[in-house]
């Protein structure tokens, strides 16, 4: 039946290889595709992917996902090129970003009165970080104008690093709860963050100036070039594992130290390492659907609806809007980033090993709520992707003589 399983998931994987670049302008997404055919394929539709995310091929498959996507996301912000333009991302990270998770935490007790705020704050940080790929059409499209292409870019790569230690806090406290290990909880949750990113400093910035260095002197052959860099990525994640620090605060810190130290290697890591991400993110997408989104069709409340769509809205627009206030940007801007702010790998990915691995009384409840809205996200935002990014690329056209901020020129860095 394994057997099975995989030459259906490489045929299909061969058949969307076939078709991908005519998908790319229509509405129609890859995450859209892969959790479909997913919930087709899994326990509730024909039962050949007979999988739970929690089996070790499948937990394998995420951990190295999440740790891959942390670490190229940090890789490919160049803090140097970012800095004349860190005024808008800025804006959304350090006030958007904290509001979303107040709003989200408000929304989550007047919906679920039976959650503790703590167990409220945890959903609301899991559900915060957002996902550029569920919107490639709005990243890559030419029409939309490059600084704010950049700013949903930069959002997206930022916040999955900055809000492990957040979601780690969270999850101590909400484990804790009000017994007396609550400072044992606190402690740990430092030890992780602590040590997560001490060795993220060590092990990126040592192997950065290692691969640097022996690059200039000729010793290193270009395919191991790519190689022993995301092997930096695993020795960060594993080093940080065994001395109970968080390895993936330890695989985004490496990323960032990586940059700092080898910045002239970066772009050939990421051209190889976004290859390999792509189908890992698309293969969870897929194990998703038939492991996860297939099992939670069935339970649906009207109470998830609801906080499925607060939380893709105004849990997300409001605060946005707020953040930006006194960008002078227009408000069909705003509402256009405030809109794609889409919730998918981070989310599934943070949700699956978090809760997981805690023993949380309403565990399964949040994960069916972080599911659903996921679930949500992949299709609305991927369905209005390109018609949106059309529309509002339109818009920018008519007006770009009126000396608008939009039309600001940025430097571009590469999307996910």
């Amino acid at each position: 039946m394994q057997e099975l399983a995989i030459a259906v998931v490489a045929t299909f994987v061969l058949v969307y290889g076939l078709v991908s670049r005519r998908l790319e302008s229509t509405p129609v997404t890859g995450p859209m595709v892969f959790v479909t055919v997913g919930i087709l394929l899994g326990r509730t539709g024909a039962d050949v992917l007979d999988f739970a995310m929690s089996d070790g091929v499948i937990r394998i498959l995420a951990e190295a996902t999440l740790v891959l996507l942390l670490f190229t996301d940090a890789v490919r912000i160049d803090l140097y090129r970012l800095r004349p333009q860190i005024d808008l991302p800025a804006r959304l990270l350090g006030i958007g970003m904290p509001l979303t998770i107040l709003a989200g935490m408000a929304v989550a007790l007047w919906v679920f009165p039976w959650l503790r705020w703590t167990e409220a704050a945890l959903l609301a940080a899991i559900l915060t970080p957002t996902d550029a790929a569920l919107g490639q059409a709005v990243v890559s499209s030419p029409r939309v104008p490059v600084r704010i292409r950049q700013v949903i870019n930069v959002e997206a790569g930022l916040n999955d690093g900055i809000m492990l230690p957040v979601i780690t806090l969270f999850l101590a406290l909400a484990v804790s709860g009000d017994s007396n290990s609550s400072t044992d909880w606190i402690e740990f949750a430092l030890r992780q963050i602590g040590f997560g990113i001490l060795l993220g400093i060590l092990v990126g910035y040592a192997g950065g100036w290692l691969l640097d260095r022996y690059v200039k002197r000729g010793w290193v052959d270009g395919a191991f070039r790519q190689l022993a860099t995301l092997a930096i990525a695993v020795v960060a994640f594993a080093s940080a594992e065994t001395v109970d620090g968080n390895g993936f605060v330890a695989a985004f810190v490496a990323g960032l130290a990586f940059g700092a130290a080898a910045r002239e290697h970066c772009d050939g890591a990421y051209d190889f390492a976004e290859d390999e991400g792509q189908l890992f993110a698309l293969l969870t997408f897929l194990f998703f659907g038939a492991a996860l989104a297939g099992p939670a069709l069935d339970q649906l409340t009207w109470r998830i609806a609801v906080y499925a769509a607060l939380s893709l809205t105004v849990v997300r627009m409001i605060p946005v809007a707020l953040s930006l206030v006194g960008a002078r940007l227009k408000t069909v801007t705003w509402a256009f980033i405030g809109w794609f702010g889409p919730r998918g790998l981070a989310s599934i990915l943070f949700g699956l090993f978090i809760l997981e691995g805690a023993d949380l009384p309403v565990g399964e409840d949040l994960f069916l709520i972080v599911t659903w809205t996921v679930l949500a996200s992949v299709f609305l935002h991927g369905a209005t992707s390109f018609p949106l990014a059309e529309r509002y690329g339109g818009w920018f056209d008519r007006h770009h003589g009126e000396r608008m901020e939009e039309a600001k020129e940025v430097e571009e860095m590469p999307t996910r």
